[in-house]
């Protein structure tokens, strides 16, 4: 027996892909860059001062370092406490694994060892895809450069591994000039995204310009999602991403944010960020209208897992059933019947009113408040409902603008996915696309053949079925890719895993 069998027979992840009758899509694989590799193309691409660049964006990190260039760790106790600064991620990756320390530097070793994790394709983000964002002018050059790297690493495993195109997003245009070159000229399928780009708030960035104050400008700032209240009309990028045919994927996280700002406790940071992040920018698409006018968008939000996914596509629904133009009138301070009101007030009030003053808009005033007499200001038509923008006029259009466009990474181990299925619970019987997202390459997988074995346990456990679990690894992801590109998997083991199977 040589080694390759033996590694096969010994993992469980193997053992459980070997029983489907279906290809195992794994939509989130991190993959790391052997640093000196990556500096000489970048060197060779733009030059040293690129390289520089990509140093600086590397070690960046919001609110880590004091301006003297300090990082948490270099701070006392007190002075975390005196500047606000939080606990960033800390022991993120594997060690102690040393076989999968270098499957993630060595794409022929991770290529090998695909059958061991159980996959037959993986969409792969390198930990440099998005570097760039932190470089400031250089982001584009850099960007380009990080991109064309990657796929000319990864083009010879192109049958099992698929890198993402990193994209900037700081403007429409940006993004529209390096998706077209990442798909074009790269050749690249799959496009990682931030989820929000962190804007200056003008007007106190007029009073305390970001250069004479930088320790103000770091906190004096807003979250642009692109679909909703956005500077920019981001529209003739989603236009672009349709006509290319590639799905996007973001990670987009919240740690740092108000209520995720421990300066002590990394978990506290942690646990649930994904998904909040994720949230913020999937309504703001949503209530934007994007994917109403994109109904062919395809987007990820990954590793947030997909309860949240249902949750909100519960409480849209909820809020609409109240909060549409015809659930307004409940509320619609012109509906209340004031000729009733007095009288009822006159009859039972007695002794609450002791003969105040209850004509004209009196009592509105010290009933309900006087932002609902008829002299105060009410909302404008085109001000009245917040699904407007979105186009909703049924539940139907919920569930074909939240249900139909968004994918939600879910990690082996989350037995939350359960909400995803639960078609008792979503309106009209849905199910949420949960997609299988092991995120191997992180600190939460300590051994790649262990993640699909550990999601087979949530069948065996009752948690999911297995017609929903053939949902999870193959055919949500294969939707998620091939509803955007129809020819995604054209090559690859995916297709010739069906064509056997057929």
């Amino acid at each position: 027996m040589n080694d390759r069998t033996a590694a096969l027979q010994a993992s469980p992840s193997a053992a459980i892909r070997h029983q489907l009758g279906y290809p195992v899509i794994d939509t989130d694989v991190h993959t790391n860059d052997y640093t000196p590799a990556l500096e000489d193309y970048v060197a060779n691409y733009g030059g040293v001062g690129l390289v520089d660049a990509l140093r600086r964006a590397s070690g960046a990190r919001r609110n880590a370092t004091l301006r003297d260039g300090r990082d948490w760790y270099e701070q006392t106790p007190e002075e975390r406490q005196q500047n606000r600064t939080i606990r960033l991620p800390w022991w993120a990756r594997v060690t102690r694994n040393t076989l999968d320390v270098a499957t993630y530097h060595l794409p022929a070793l991770l290529y090998e060892r695909q059958a061991e994790q159980g996959s037959d394709y993986s969409v792969l983000f390198p930990n440099n895809a998005l570097a760039a964002l932190a470089a400031g002018d250089d982001r584009q050059a850099l960007q380009r450069a990080i991109n064309h790297y990657h796929a000319d690493l990864y083009r010879p495993f192109a049958d099992h591994l698929t890198p993402v195109a990193g994209i900037p997003l700081h403007t429409p245009q940006e993004g529209i000039e390096e998706l077209e070159f990442a798909v074009k000229t790269l050749g690249l399928k799959v496009i990682n995204i931030s989820g929000g780009v962190r804007r200056p708030i003008r007007a106190l960035a007029e009073k305390y310009p970001p250069g004479q104050y930088p320790d103000i400008a770091k906190h004096a700032s807003y979250i642009d999602f692109y679909g909703i209240d956005s500077e920019y009309d981001y529209d003739p990028f989603w236009a672009k991403v349709v006509e290319l045919g590639v799905p996007v994927t973001t990670h987009y996280g919240s740690q740092g944010w108000t209520g995720r700002s421990s300066i002590s406790n990394y978990m506290y940071n942690h646990i649930g960020h994904f998904a909040d992040a994720s949230e913020a920018f999937a309504k703001a698409l949503f209530f934007g209208g994007v994917t109403r006018r994109f109904p062919a968008l395809r987007v990820a939000l990954l590793e947030g897992g997909a309860a949240w996914g249902a949750n909100v596509y519960i409480h849209l629904a909820d809020r609409f059933a109240k909060r549409s133009r015809e659930g307004l009138r409940h509320y619609d301070p012109r509906e209340t019947d004031r000729k009733l009101l007095l009288e009822l007030f006159k009859k039972y009030g007695g002794s609450l009113t002791k003969g105040r003053e209850l004509e004209g808009e009196a009592l509105i005033r010290a009933t309900l408040g006087s932002s609902y007499t008829s002299d105060a200001r009410q909302p404008a038509a085109h001000e009245l409902e917040d699904f407007a923008a979105a186009g909703i006029e049924t539940l139907e259009d919920i569930r074909s603008r939240w249900v139909d466009n968004f994918y939600f990474g879910s990690e082996s181990d989350d037995r939350t996915i359960a909400a995803a299925f639960n078609d008792r619970a979503n309106p009209l019987g849905a199910k949420i696309n949960a997609i299988y997202s092991s995120d191997v390459g992180h600190w939460d997988v300590p051994d790649l053949t262990e993640a699909l074995a550990e999601s087979w346990q949530l069948v065996e456990q009752g948690v999911i079925s297995e017609t929903d679990f053939k949902a999870y690894v193959f055919d949500n992801p294969y939707r998620l890719y091939t509803q955007a590109n129809p020819g995604f998997f054209k090559g690859t083991a995916v297709e010739r895993a069906l064509a056997g199977k057929l």
